[in-house]
């Protein structure tokens, strides 16, 4: 009988080459992850406390080779799955939405980014960016924008310092009386029970859409903005119950915040405790806010809506028409409800610091107004004489042909299916976006200018 060849290797010919016996295929290695880690197959004291975990993070790309495996050697070796949640990541691509590549010298350095920005900046991007089934388009230009949000709330802190606004242990939020702080207490039980769900639901770009709506619109913008004429007055009851409202909402924005931006909201807690405010430990181990239903006021927020409402609309007025900052013109209010003018009466020293009106008037409104109309109310801002009607008439005109000249290259363009069929994905998508910005604006500035006609 002929002799077996013997099966050499292919590459150096050898027929000694032997497999080591004690290796496992990869990915059938790394299925016993979850729980050969802890000590297993002795049943050791990490396992009992650690396994099962609670969520898993991974990318799409590997639910079959990696995840699909755990779940098995799971529920094979140890009865039960390694975790109840798995939470996919998007793939991060450039802000052409292109994936990154060195060929391509496409490639954004994550260190390089946090040296530029803040490792806080990056992580609030990527999180409000990682909504499922979606690609995260990183670009540093919104890496920057979002690093400018800390710097908000940076100065939030800041002007709660110089207001002597310190946080209290004993201070209880349910017994606060004026109307502005009634609603900052609602506003925040509503982000509290928000971006808690979210959490939970591992729907982290909720979590942050949350936190940057109420911090910089709702906290920043507006309740500290409508704090001032009260930190400014003379009432002494009026000024420590917002002082102390305006500390306790910033600390439940460093502890809501915290997961997203650990290290700016740690140095805030800690700077903040330097100024005088009670700590029991650092932010890390600060108890989770509760939401309580019974801190909602639903007239506190319809009162105070009202007003942003109409300092809203008043800016717009302002804004549209070039109307000076120094401008002080009074605000005629031709038409309101009983409960509507109640409400302006109470809170005109506020609209008159954030409109920037030298009083409310309540009558008909004179010629060179510009109306507007705010829940069924009819106003009207006297700016006519501010402002150069005829210049401001011409460079509306102008600004809106140049907007529909550049829709009607963009409108072009998509209408051209070989275009479209042709070019990449995100160029179209950054053409369309490109004519939606265009018709906004431009509907923007005709607004303005019908707003200009009526003066005539």
């Amino acid at each position: 009988m002929a002799r077996e060849a013997p099966n050499n290797c292919a590459r150096c010919g050898s027929s000694q080459l032997v497999q080591d016996p004690d290796v496992l295929d990869t990915w059938f290695s790394s299925a016993l992850w979850p729980f050969s880690t802890l000590g297993w197959p002795q049943r050791t004291a990490e396992v009992d406390r650690y396994y099962p975990g609670d969520v898993l993070v991974t990318g799409f790309d590997i639910i079959f080779f990696w995840v699909a495996r755990m779940m098995m050697m799971g529920l094979h070796f140890m009865g039960e799955v390694p975790f109840r949640k798995v939470f996919i990541n998007a793939l991060v691509r450039d802000e052409r939405g292109q994936k990154m590549s060195k060929s391509k010298g496409n490639v954004m350095d994550p260190l390089e980014l946090i040296d530029a920005y803040g490792a806080d900046a990056l992580r609030f991007t990527l999180t409000a960016m990682s909504g499922q089934a979606r690609d995260i388009k990183l670009s540093p230009q919104r890496i920057e924008g979002y690093r400018n949000f800390g710097t908000k709330l940076w100065n939030a802190a800041r002007f709660c310092q110089m207001n002597e606004c310190v946080a209290d242990a004993a201070f209880d939020p349910g017994k606060v009386k004026l109307t502005v702080n009634r609603w900052i207490r609602g506003e925040t039980t509503r982000t509290i029970g928000e971006v808690t769900a979210a959490l939970e639901a591992c729907a982290f770009d909720d979590v942050a859409g949350a936190l940057y709506r109420f911090i910089w619109n709702v906290f920043c913008d507006w309740h500290l903005e409508l704090a001032k004429p009260v930190l400014n007055g003379e009432d002494a009851a009026a000024k420590a119950e917002t002082r102390a409202m305006t500390a306790w909402v910033l600390d439940v924005c460093l502890k809501l915040l915290h997961p997203v931006m650990p290290f700016l909201t740690e140095e805030l807690w800690d700077k903040l405790a330097d100024f005088g405010a009670k700590r029991s430990s650092m932010l890390i181990s600060a108890p989770w806010p509760v939401a309580n239903p019974a801190w909602l006021d639903e007239a506190a927020s319809a009162e105070i809506g009202l007003v942003i409402a109409v300092v809203t609309e008043g800016r717009s007025v302002r804004a549209e028409l070039n109307v000076p900052p120094s401008a002080r013109p009074a605000l005629y209010v031709a038409e309101a409800t009983p409960a509507h003018r109640a409400i302006y009466e109470a809170n005109e020293a506020v609209i008159a610091s954030t409109l920037r009106i030298s009083e409310l008037r309540f009558a008909a409104a004179p010629a060179g107004a510009i109306p507007f109309v705010v829940e069924g109310d009819s106003l009207a801002l006297p700016v006519a004489e501010f402002v150069d009607l005829e210049a401001e008439k011409a460079r509306l005109a102008k600004s809106i042909a140049e907007l529909e000249g550049d829709a009607q290259r963009t409108r072009k363009k998509l209408d051209n299916l070989d275009f479209v069929a042709r070019a990449p994905a995100e160029v179209v998508e950054e053409n369309r976006e490109r004519l939606a910005e265009a018709e906004a604006a431009k509907a923007k500035l005709e607004a303005a200018l019908r707003r200009i006609g009526t003066l005539g």
